[in-house]
């Protein structure tokens, strides 16, 4: 199909008819990734497998049965309709069982991240307002010298009755009614950073999942009959969203590894489950071109469709994966706040032009405008926006932080801050931020999180941070530190400030690189000029 006649064929009213329950009337998540699909005991919606070997198969009709006993558990607790629950869990099914929970009775679910470190996790749960986090011993012990005022429910441990969590759940009946929520109403609560202040909740309703199906179904291409396996963490939007729920909502089957990324595993994976589409980073691309092409010819591996986020693609990682799999990797753009809307969609002839973003979605209407908001002639940068008003918004504003929704709205347009050109033939080329936000092997890293553990330091007197070139991960975080005067700079203590903030915000977070130096550049309001920064660290 060529990409013109996919826009010119698009319809909205087309989409809202694939999904079960009208929209127009009422809308639950939980109902259109699981329960629809549940009639069918055979049909399989999760291949789960960890690193030792245990591996499950799940079908819809029990993840129906299980996360129905688990809202029935929930609210059991006292969590009705709005409240929020937490999950801070890798990729384990009682997680998976949880989230659809959580939506069933109405109620928002906050995602996390395992590598979080304890402030990170404090102030993301009082911050929404958490009643309950489901997590493990091994997150739990992090906030053992942190009060914090939500209820734990621990996968690996015992309730008051001395029972495991799944002796617990299966106490509850597998009955249960559905809310009927509406279609806007909040389902989750995403945090993202940003280059001022602390991360900031991205609130979703329910219609992310009527809005991502132009992804879903375009850019990354799913079909019926596809298995797809998308290696992205549950605690970011593109694992939550598009390599496990919206996924499920096509009825298809998904797989979740829970281990660490390895190459031959990933290839073993892709064969002994018939992988017919596969959604990664471009670090994890990477280090599949590293490990070379004999390694691929070792499995019989039948991938159609190969898709990447998070960051520009390599060329010659594009040109590795054409020359070996017979297939290009479909670069994938969108942001917390807009869903997908940039794509190479994997189902169109389009050229993939290695290293650019795509084209625009269908139904989408989104422009390249600058600092008025006025279209940008083809060629120059400008900043990708998307139209509010338009069918697909799914964002209900930051939690909590009205004043910073408003901040990121240019009239009608929402404000991505990233900056782009176009080319003639319409293919978008990121040419980077128009803030500070560092982009890391696939993650977001705002500085202002950073800096403020970095200054909590006993020898730290002010601290910036930039991202520095990598070949490896993008960028990696580069802090710049002024010193308190009793303390020396040295490779030492340059290794204990990583280690202190790697030990209180995550692993994805902490600055490898730390240079000592005698003041900040800054503006005459004293605001720090990070960007002479950033030309500072690229040159080394």
């Amino acid at each position: 199909m060529k990409y013109e006649e996919l826009m010119n064929r698009f319809s909205w009213e087309e989409v809202i008819k694939t999904f079960d329950w009208d929209m127009n009337e009422y809308f639950n998540a939980a109902h259109e990734c699981c329960d629809r699909w549940a009639d069918d005991p055979n049909r399989i919606a999760i291949y789960w497998e960890n690193e030792a070997g245990h591996k499950e198969t799940w079908t819809f009709h029990k993840l129906k049965e299980q996360s129905n006993r688990m809202a029935n558990a929930l609210r059991a607790k006292g969590i009705k309709k709005g409240d929020r629950v937490a999950g801070l869990l890798g990729k384990d099914m009682e997680l998976y069982v949880t989230v659809l929970a959580v939506w069933k009775i109405g109620a928002v679910y906050v995602p996390l991240f395992t590598a979080f470190g304890p402030e990170a996790i404090r102030y993301r749960l009082e911050n929404a307002g958490c009643k309950v986090l489901l997590t493990n011993q091994e997150q739990a012990n992090k906030l053992k010298r942190t009060d914090i005022s939500t209820e734990l429910i621990l996968i690996d441990g015992l309730t008051k009755n001395g029972q495991t969590f799944w002796e617990y759940i299966n106490s509850f009946s597998d009955e249960h009614e559905t809310e009927k929520t509406d279609v806007m109403d909040p389902c989750t609560i995403q945090y993202t950073s940003g280059s001022t202040g602390l991360p900031k909740g991205a609130v979703w309703a329910h219609k992310i999942f009527v809005s991502s199906y132009p992804f879903l179904r375009y850019g990354i291409g799913v079909e019926p009959g596809d298995r797809l396996y998308g290696g992205a963490d549950p605690g970011w939007a593109f694992g939550l969203i598009n390599c496990t729920f919206a996924p499920l909502s096509f009825g298809i089957s998904i797989l979740s590894y829970k281990g660490p990324f390895d190459v031959a595993t990933v290839y073993r994976l892709l064969e002994e489950y018939k992988i017919s589409n596969f959604a990664y980073a471009p670090t994890a691309f990477r280090m599949m071109m590293a490990a070379g092409p004999e390694l691929v010819k070792k499995y019989n591996i039948q991938v159609k469709k190969f898709s990447s986020a998070g960051e520009p693609l390599n060329a010659e990682v594009v040109r590795f994966f054409r020359e070996n799999f017979g297939r290009e990797i479909y670069d994938q753009y969108g942001a917390t706040e807009t869903g997908m809307i940039v794509n190479n969609l994997n189902v169109t002839d389009m050229t993939v032009k290695p290293g650019s973003m795509g084209l625009p979605a269908p139904g989408f209407h989104i422009a390249i405008v600058d600092n008025d908001g006025n279209p940008v002639k083809k060629g120059d940068v400008g900043q990708i926006v998307v139209d509010t008003t338009h069918f697909p918004q799914f964002f209900l504003g930051y939690w909590n932080a009205p004043e910073k929704t408003e901040s990121k709205m240019l009239g009608k347009w929402f404000q991505t801050g990233d900056l782009a050109n176009q080319d003639e033939e319409g293919y978008f080329w990121f040419q980077g931020r128009d803030d500070d936000i560092i982009s890391s092997a696939g993650y977001r890293i705002g500085p202002f999180e950073v800096e403020s553990n970095l200054i909590e330091h006993p020898a730290v007197s002010e601290a910036a941070v930039v991202g520095k070139p990598d070949s490896a991960k993008g960028e990696i975080v580069k802090a710049f530190v002024v010193l308190n005067p009793s303390f020396q700079g040295s490779d030492e203590l340059a290794k204990e400030l990583s280690n202190f903030v790697k030990g209180k915000l995550s692993k994805h977070q902490y600055p490898r690189e730390v240079d000592f130096v005698e003041s900040l550049p800054k503006t005459p309001s004293g605001k720090i000029q990070r960007y002479l920064l950033r030309k500072e660290s690229a040159k080394n």
